[in-house]
């Protein structure tokens, strides 16, 4: 797959099946709609690309309440190449985009730098200065410019009910709950998060005698909620371990509030099961398959020790297959 800026497309004679969208998460309902892209594309003869943006539209349009993002870039066009289409091609998203008119979108980018034939989109896709495109306006639109649309309801067979709607703020949701398998369920894939190994306050092999990974995640990228989580690291050398994944404020050392920026602000730290060596520095991806318990002070150090080595345990049972 092909990942390009507007300006650097050259549009095929023939056009290209395209849609159009943040893609965050890359779920089952996206998924699925670019089954039907492909699809369609392959009909046509022409190739299927996914027009996407460099960050979510919200962080300009409405900063204070913008969402946080199940994938980093780099995930999301990962998971969009995972999905067969030919090209992603990723739009500057600033405040001029933000201003611009669905009209102006449509002329400039999918008519202007990629030669559209055939949109293909969720039903409920809006698009434009104060989000004033729909598939509607697309619809009128593609009959005076010389292409098709397709809207497509985001749905997913077999996920928590047939023919569920599926949408990144349902994933979000629960994640916000702690609920890492149901939110697996909706992405077909554990939720992953990426970060570089830091080092953290040196109590894991010390004090508990169990090092463990401190991973440092960026703003913005969604974490299930504090507690305690049995899951998998990837290491950029590709080899993949169970660990057992703590996303807390470490309540047993530390008082005091859970403020961005604060000592108690959520850390990712995971215990990788039969490994030995050093991390630090290294970036790894982290993923919740299940989770153990909530996070909660203990009184005894001993007894903190205790549960972490039965959340081990259980992180072994649930991961770790026999064989």
């Amino acid at each position: 797959m092909q990942v390009l800026s507007p300006e650097e497309v050259r549009a095929p004679d023939d056009g290209m099946a395209l849609t159009i969208g943040a893609y965050d998460g890359v779920h089952l309902g996206h998924r699925g709609l670019l089954a039907i892209l492909r699809g369609r594309a392959d009909a046509l003869g022409v190739p299927a690309a996914v027009v996407t943006f460099d960050r979510h539209p919200a962080t300009v349009i409405r900063p204070g309440s913008a969402p946080v993002l199940l994938t980093d870039t780099e995930q999301k066009l990962e998971l969009l190449a995972s999905c067969g289409v030919d090209l992603t091609v990723v739009v500057p998203f600033d405040e001029r985009r933000a201003n611009e008119s669905a009209e102006d979108f449509v002329d400039e980018v999918l008519v202007g730098a990629l030669g559209v034939r055939l949109v293909v989109v969720g039903e409920n896709f809006h698009f434009g200065r104060a989000r004033a495109g729909n598939v509607a306006l697309l619809r009128e639109l593609g009959s005076a410019k010389g292409f098709g649309v397709v809207g497509v309801p985001l749905t997913a067979q077999g996920a928590q009910g047939a023919g569920a709607v599926v949408s990144s703020t349902r994933v979000r949701g629960l994640l916000a709950e702690g609920d890492v398998a149901g939110a697996a369920v909706l992405l077909d894939r554990p939720h992953e998060v990426r970060g570089t190994v830091v080092h953290g306050d040196g109590r894991g092999a010390a004090q508990l005698g169990m090092p463990t990974a401190n991973v440092e995640i960026p703003d913005g990228i969604a974490l299930p909620a504090l507690g305690v989580y049995a899951g998998v690291v990837r290491r950029a050398d590709g080899s993949s371990h169970a660990a057992a994944i703590s996303v807390g404020v470490r309540p047993t050392f530390y008082d005091g509030d859970a403020s961005p920026g604060s000592r108690r602000a959520p850390l990712v730290e995971a215990y990788l099961l039969d490994f030995e060596g050093d991390l630090y520095g290294e970036r790894v991806a982290v993923a919740f398959v299940d989770r153990l318990r909530d996070e909660r002070k203990f009184e005894r150090l001993a007894d903190l020790v205790a549960q972490m080595w039965a959340d081990v345990a259980q992180t072994r049972a649930i991961v770790v297959r026999p064989g």
